[in-house]
């Protein structure tokens, strides 16, 4: 009984931990209707009450007829007091642009949460919500207008050169920044084409605008167009007009630029401080480069070796790899040949304990003999005896081995001597039993097939 009541004294406290608790509050700001090309931002606070052991994972959000741009990777950090304690959060903001007068409904959210001091990631719903947009007044459907909070429309001009003349040539760099709108709907301004001068537009640069705490608050564009002169005369740069709907004043309004006049004279107005053809004239001869013809012929070798060393890198390296090869083989041939194994065996002889691998296989290999015995067989009969008569020796007792392996030493000259004069039967080259059973397989074929396994 004692034991039972301790026990239920240790698991107490872990009865008092509690799963961490989730929640997930979303809003629509601004809530009810909107306007047709305004941005509302749909935002998901996700808090625990304890920490986040990974970032929350949001779904992606599709709506016909909107375009909805995904919370960004930084989000806003909240601490926030719910049922009388303390939660910890994130805060993620979708961007929807309404391009059609409808309703639209924003189904609930699967969101991913991994809180702290739980057994692992959760699922939970967001709540559903909707919003009506429609069109700004006097405005007809399917006509594309700016909405914004608020707009700055400004122009920049860089001349080349002042006065400007024939050949110089003047940039106009115009900005827009709309607040409370994506930089992808800014319209873009136009740049007309003007006689006598040549029109080069750039490429925009379109980018979001951030509010110093990670959060979009509107768009950039800027446009940039150059005008080379062509031609001297009286010219005007149009002024600009960019038309948007005001979401604060809820009422239409016009941003413009300042048109730009300038004059452009010709090139004969012009007078240089010196006379270049007088230069010229003076300099005479002494403005002449002349290359020594050794020279010459050492940079035309220089350039003649690079490319010959260009063009011919493949067949080099092919040439490299191919006698790398070749080397390769030689050597594994000469370390399977009989007179590798014939150096090993003074080695051998002389080492403590003694071992007689390598004239097993200096047999094998020059005379095709799978033991030594078969290789005194091929030998004279004076030799052969007193080759097997060492060998016994050898596995005799400890101080005759000794002694017998001194007296083998001494007779290998002559063994290999008699070797050389046999004439052993031809190896096969793949060293294969015959494919016809009757035929027997010569014993060097036999023998090479084990030493390939």
């Amino acid at each position: 009984m004692k034991r039972l009541v301790l026990l239920l004294c240790c698991l107490c406290p872990l009865l008092g931990l509690a799963a961490p608790k989730v929640l997930v509050e979303s809003r629509i700001a601004p809530a009810g209707t909107v306007t047709v090309g305004s941005t509302v931002r749909l935002e998901v606070d996700v808090l625990v009450d304890t920490w986040f052991t990974a970032a929350p994972r949001l779904p992606n959000l599709d709506l016909p007829g909107a375009m909805v741009m995904p919370p960004s990777s930084e989000a806003t950090h909240l601490t926030e007091q719910r049922q009388g304690k303390t939660f910890f959060g994130l805060r993620f903001s979708y961007l929807i642009t309404p391009n059609q007068a409808q309703s639209y409904s924003i189904p609930a959210l699967a969101i991913q949460v991994s809180p702290g001091q739980g057994s692992g990631p959760v699922t939970v719903q967001s709540q559903p919500l909707g919003f009506i947009a429609r069109m700004p007044e006097g405005v007809s459907a399917g006509q594309h207008v700016l909405v914004a909070q608020g707009l700055r429309f400004g122009q920049r001009i860089v001349r080349s050169h002042e006065p400007l003349r024939v050949g110089d040539s003047l940039t106009r760099q115009l900005t827009i920044e709309a607040d409370g709108a994506q930089a992808m709907l800014i319209p873009p301004p136009t740049f007309v084409e003007i006689d006598g001068l040549k029109r080069y537009v750039k490429t925009p640069q379109v980018v979001p605008l951030d509010n110093g705490r990670g959060a979009i608050s509107g768009g950039r564009r800027v446009d940039v167009a150059s005008y080379v002169i062509d031609k001297p005369g009286h010219y005007t740069l149009p002024a600009i007009e960019l038309r948007w709907w005001d979401a604060a004043a809820n009422q239409a309004r016009t941003a413009r630029v300042a048109a730009l006049e300038f004059e452009a004279t010709g090139n004969s107005a012009y007078q240089a401080p010196f006379s270049i053809a007088e230069d010229l004239q003076k300099l005479g001869q002494k403005a002449r480069v002349r290359i020594a013809r050794h020279w010459l012929l050492l940079a035309i070798a220089l350039v003649v070796g690079a490319l010959a060393f260009y063009w011919g890198k493949p067949w080099w390296r092919r040439g490299r790899a191919a006698l790398r090869g070749w080397q390769a083989r030689r050597q594994q041939a000469y370390l399977q040949s009989a007179d590798y194994a014939w150096k090993q065996l003074p080695g051998q002889l002389n080492g403590k304990p003694a071992q007689l691998t390598a004239l097993y296989l200096w047999a094998r290999r020059s005379q095709g003999a799978e033991t030594l015995k078969n290789f005194a067989g091929q030998l004279p009969i004076p030799l052969a005896q007193r080759l097997l008569v060492l060998l016994r020796s050898c596995y005799g007792r400890p101080e005759r081995a000794t002694e017998a392996l001194q007296e083998l030493q001494q007779s290998l000259p002559a063994l290999r001597k008699e070797a050389r004069k046999q004439q052993p039967q031809a190896l096969a080259r793949h060293g294969l039993v015959p494919l016809n059973p009757r035929q027997a397989p010569p014993p060097s074929a036999v023998h090479s097939t084990k030493e390939a396994l």
